[in-house]
């Protein structure tokens, strides 16, 4: 099973392809995820035929596999997404709407530079009381938004933020070390069928395991295709795009993430994306006059 890997050679990064296991040849200097998914040329489906370029370096550094993609997100993309939405929300009949809605919650996520790779520190707010991870399917999609490749991705979030009021969605998704991708790209041809996918999450607190839950990607509310259809409505990607499709593992509302945590995300196929848990410090608040 072919899969894409991004790594960091003494400060360069370079891309390699191997299993969903690990990195075993780098690829030509100039091939990029960016020029694979661009019309005119080799695409992600064709990396076993791309030129090898020798062994991968024993002490080579798993990267996030982006490169200059954004990361979007799609929300209330499963039943128990929405009803637990409902349930932290003031305004719950927000969520019965889009989850039957055509028209799906799309949200911007993070820049490529702030991307977590594995194994890389996600983050928990300082001014958040609860924080969880949101295991998903990530789809990585070409300039035409055609899904190519799938990856695993974590979409932490701060619940008591999103809770308070919908539009705080942006403070509870998008800060530093809120989300994760990897370890590779696995092309679409070479990976299992949505209805063979299992998003497995797994956290664990000095040693022990305090949290875990399985769900089908097969229950998805929106096809994958669907989904990227509508990012690409009116917005154009020119270097292509990531986006995470939405999560069914929900933790009660007892369980909350902290510092120290270490998060497991496996999907068959596609391997496992673990990340430890740090804290996000607060910035210095500032005051401005009123002139």
């Amino acid at each position: 099973m072919t899969a894409l890997w991004k790594l960091d050679l003494d400060g360069t990064s370079r891309w390699a392809r191997g299993t969903a296991d690990g990195p075993t040849e780098l690829l030509a200097e100039d091939v990029t995820l960016t020029g694979l998914l661009q019309a005119d040329g080799p695409s992600v489906a064709d990396i076993d035929d791309l030129p090898g370029a020798g062994e991968v370096p024993s002490d080579a550094r798993v990267l996030a596999p982006v490169d200059d993609q954004e990361v979007w997100a799609a929300g209330v993309t499963y039943l128990r997404s929405r009803d637990a939405r409902k349930e932290e929300s003031a305004a719950p009949d927000h969520y019965d709407h889009v989850y039957d809605a055509e028209r799906p919650e799309l949200f911007f996520k993070a820049t490529p530079q702030r991307v977590r790779g594995v194994g890389e520190p996600i983050g928990v707010r300082e001014d958040s009381e609860w924080d969880v991870p949101e295991p998903e399917l990530g789809v990585v999609l070409d300039v035409a938004g055609q899904v190519v490749g799938y990856v695993i991705g974590d979409d932490v979030s701060s619940r008591s933020i999103e809770g308070e009021n919908p539009l705080y969605l942006p403070q509870a998704k998008v800060y530093d070390g809120s989300c994760s991708l990897g370890p590779c790209i696995v092309p679409v041809d070479a990976a299992p069928t949505l209805s063979d996918m299992r998003i497995e999450l797994t956290v664990s607190r000095d040693g022990e395991v305090v949290y875990r839950d399985q769900v089908s990607v097969d229950d998805l509310r929106h096809e994958p295709g669907v989904l990227g259809s509508w990012l690409y409505r009116s917005m154009p990607f020119p270097s292509g795009a990531v986006l995470l499709t939405g999560t069914a593992i929900v933790p009660p509302s007892e369980f909350t993430l902290t510092p120290g945590d270490e998060v497991a995300i496996s999907i068959e196929g596609l391997g496992t994306l673990h990340n430890p848990v740090e804290l996000v410090a607060t910035g210095p608040a500032t005051t401005a006059g009123k002139g």
